[in-house]
């Protein structure tokens, strides 16, 4: 293969990430907690996989429910009903974990059920409301609200998910997987 070759496989690879960011602008994978619906922007989403079994850990927050093991990678996850101090759900087979990447750190978020991928454009995202914030555990984690058709979903801002405790726990868990390889 000449350089010309190279380059141009080079170029055509970079397309693709262009184009692939370009394609998941505006869109949200949305999923229920409760009684509503909640956006993450595609792009913080790695996969959806199944629910699984949790290994818990000992003295941590009762919204991280423990280790995941995905493909040889442990990983943290966190029931968002109990993170939005919503009453917990039975786990069942609608049940499903949303693989995220937030700050470079990859995290499960168990939820009921995912609904769908939408597309909000920017004009349809509202400033969450003020009123009742106090009442609404889960408010502080809502960026926007996005109108979708007749319905609104609130979009969630993953860093926010996490504060910098669950990050600390997180980052041993990591440090535990990187020295046991």
């Amino acid at each position: 293969m000449d350089e010309t070759s190279e380059l141009k496989i080079q170029t055509e690879e970079t397309q693709v990430t262009s184009n692939e960011r370009d394609a998941q602008k505006g869109k949200y994978m949305t999923f229920k907690s409760g009684n509503e619906y909640f956006g993450l922007k595609i792009q913080y989403v790695n996969e959806i996989i199944q629910f699984q079994t949790i290994t818990a850990i000992p003295e941590t927050e009762d919204y991280i429910k423990g280790l995941i093991n995905l493909r040889g990678k442990v990983i943290p996850v966190i029931d968002v009903r109990l993170r939005f101090k919503q009453e917990p759900f039975e786990y069942n087979d609608r049940t499903c974990i949303i693989v995220i990447n937030v700050r470079s750190t990859v995290v499960g978020l168990i939820v009921e059920k995912i609904a769908e991928v939408v597309e909000i454009k920017e004009e349809n995202i509202l400033p969450p409301p003020t009123i009742g914030r106090v009442d609404k555990a889960h408010h502080k984690y809502v960026y926007g609200i996005g109108k979708v058709g007749d319905t609104v979903k609130l979009l969630l801002d993953p860093d926010k998910l996490l504060n910098d405790e669950d990050l600390t726990v997180v980052e041993q868990v990591n440090d535990i997987t990187m020295s046991a390889d």
